[in-house]
């Protein structure tokens, strides 16, 4: 399942050079990846639940840059579902395009809050993971 995220690139993302600058590309991606637990999975039942989903490695690849104006739209879904961690893969496009702006594999556990620890991926969690994993 892809969901994309909308958003327009402003003068504070950029940079000395007029390009959007790589470190914003964490906090779109962050957005993309709310919006698409808000929008598929049942985001207030999740959070009371005392599970917290951290994120532990990014990896991104910056392929063109982004400019003043420029809509951007990152699409986001469920790579892999492991026992203790996760990976969503994200894509940042031009929208309206095919042309790869960025993209980015973000590894994720599954943290207890209670226990104060990375918990394996289980029961609900795992079911809503899965239900939400991108099929080719």
């Amino acid at each position: 399942m892809t969901h994309a995220t909308l958003i327009k690139v402003r003068g504070y993302h950029l940079d000395l050079y007029g390009h959007v600058n790589n470190a914003r590309y964490l906090e779109f991606l962050e957005e993309a990846r709310w919006t698409f637990f808000e929008e598929r999975a049942d985001l207030p039942a999740f959070l009371s639940s005392g599970i917290a989903l951290i994120v532990v490695n990014i990896n991104i690849d910056y392929r063109h840059p982004a400019t003043m104006n420029d809509q951007l739209s990152v699409e986001t879904m469920v790579k892999s579902v492991g026992n203790r961690s996760a990976v969503i893969h994200q894509l940042v496009k031009l929208a309206g395009s095919d042309k790869i702006v960025a993209s980015a594999d973000v590894t994720f556990v599954a943290f207890d809050g209670k226990q104060n620890k990375a918990v394996q991926i289980d029961g609900k969690l795992r079911e809503l993971l899965q239900g939400l994993q991108h099929q080719e």
